[in-house]
Formats: structure tokens, C-alpha cells, sequence
């Protein structure tokens, strides 16, 4: 458990610690990404032209970070799985939040992965993030079902072929109590498709609007199955 995080929500911030905004094939092609956390620097280390998609930081994640450092979830204590983690800054600032935290992502992305988040949590995080190899849709059985109190993914809702895989890892992870946390851009008519399947088995509302990234929030838990009985 990290012990870095004490006081209220108004002395943690997380926030860009470049000073200029660049454009998007700057950003895409930048080695790193800087951010201050909490008086705690995090460089995310990305590697677009190796790794592709999976190795860049999205807006997504920088939008869910923030949100979750407002203090609009309880997180320290908590169980939490980010699922497609990239980089994996959301699942580093869900461990300096004091979550336990398992950060996964295909086999391919791990090794960057497992880099960004070893170099940027203090000696007091060790122990409260776990780097794992998680295909949607496959091994589930290797992830306690139900058995974490947060999911989270951001940006993971682009490829029409993952939507099914998606939808069974969200059911397997959660229970009735799990939240579960996306946060995305809603570039095409098969993004709000993926909602519109998620609606068939969870609850789910959306929490927050970036309006200068055009980053949506989306809140869902689990429906309760019908009872034999009734």
C-alpha cells in the first residue's frame, strides 16, 4: 500500500508536466510523456514505430487519471484490473491512489509496460501493482471471477473484432458489486454499438465529459441475473 497518499483531494494533482501541447504526430512519436503526481514526477515511456497503438499514450488515459485523482472513487484498499493498459499510467495512478492493482495487456505489450510501471512507483508502492498478460476472451479462468472491485480501461473501445472478447472479460471480472470504469472517444457508429451491447448486461451512465479532448467517462456495473426461484 502506498503510504505517499495522506491528505485530501485538494493537495493531489495530477497534471501535464510538458509545458506545450503538441500536435497529435509529436505526441505519437515523443519517447516519453511527463506528468506530476502528488509532488511525484511520472514519465511514461512510449514507442509508437515498435509497438503501435498499444505503446502510446491516448487522452484517454490522461482524462481517466484526472478523474479518478478528484476523488470520485474510493480507491485506496480496492481491487482493481485495467484492462489494455498500454503505457500503463491509469493503472500507476490507481497504485499511488493506494489500489491494489492488476495492470494488463497482450503479450506484446508487456515489456514496455512492466518498464513504465516499475520506474514510476516509489519504494512505499511496491507490492500494489502487478503487470499480467490478459487477451480478452481468453485464460479467464487464470483471473479470479468477480473478483475485483474496479475495472478500468481507457481507450480500449476501437476494434469492432474485440467487442464480443471485450464484453466476456467485463462479465467474467465482475461481480454485482464491480464498477466499471471506460473512458473513450466516440469516433464511429460501431463505438456507440459496443454501448449499446454493454447496455445488454450492465447498467451503465456516463460520469464525465472532457470537452476540449472529446473524452466520454461511461460507468456500468453488472445486471442481477434473474433468480430460478421467482
Amino acid at each position: 500500500m502506498c503510504s505517499s497518499v495522506t491528505g485530501g483531494r485538494n493537495n493531489m494533482a495530477l497534471v501535464p508536466y510538458v509545458e506545450n501541447s503538441s500536435p497529435l504526430l509529436s505526441k505519437l512519436h515523443s519517447a516519453s510523456a511527463q506528468f506530476e503526481f502528488n509532488s511525484h514526477r511520472v514519465t511514461v515511456s512510449q514507442d509508437w514505430r515498435r509497438h503501435g497503438v498499444a505503446a502510446v499514450l491516448w487522452d484517454a488515459a490522461v482524462v481517466l487519471s484526472v478523474y479518478m485523482e478528484l476523488g470520485e472513487l474510493q480507491l485506496k484498499g480496492k481491487r482493481v484490473i485495467e484492462l489494455g493498459a498500454g503505457t500503463g499510467l491509469v493503472g500507476i495512478v490507481a497504485a499511488l491512489l493506494g489500489a491494489e492493482v492488476t495492470i494488463t495487456d497482450r503479450a506484446s505489450a508487456l515489456d514496455l509496460l512492466s518498464t513504465n510501471v516499475k520506474s514510476n512507483l516509489p519504494p512505499d508502492c511496491e507490492g500494489s501493482a502487478t503487470v499480467s498478460e490478459l487477451t480478452w476472451g481468453q485464460g479467464l479462468d487464470r483471473y479470479p471471477a468477480g473478483g475485483f472491485d474496479l475495472v478500468l480501461g481507457a481507450d480500449i473501445v476501437y476494434l469492432e473484432d474485440t467487442f464480443v472478447p471485450l464484453l466476456q472479460t467485463l462479465e467474467h471480472l465482475s461481480s454485482d458489486a464491480t464498477a466499471v470504469l471506460l473512458a473513450c472517444k466516440i469516433r464511429y457508429e460501431r463505438d456507440r454499438n459496443f454501448l449499446s451491447m454493454l447496455k445488454e448486461r450492465f447498467r451503465v451512465e456516463e460520469v464525465h465529459y472532457d470537452r476540449q479532448r472529446d473524452i466520454h467517462i461511461y460507468k456500468a456495473w453488472k445486471l442481477q441475473e434473474p433468480r430460478a426461484d421467482l
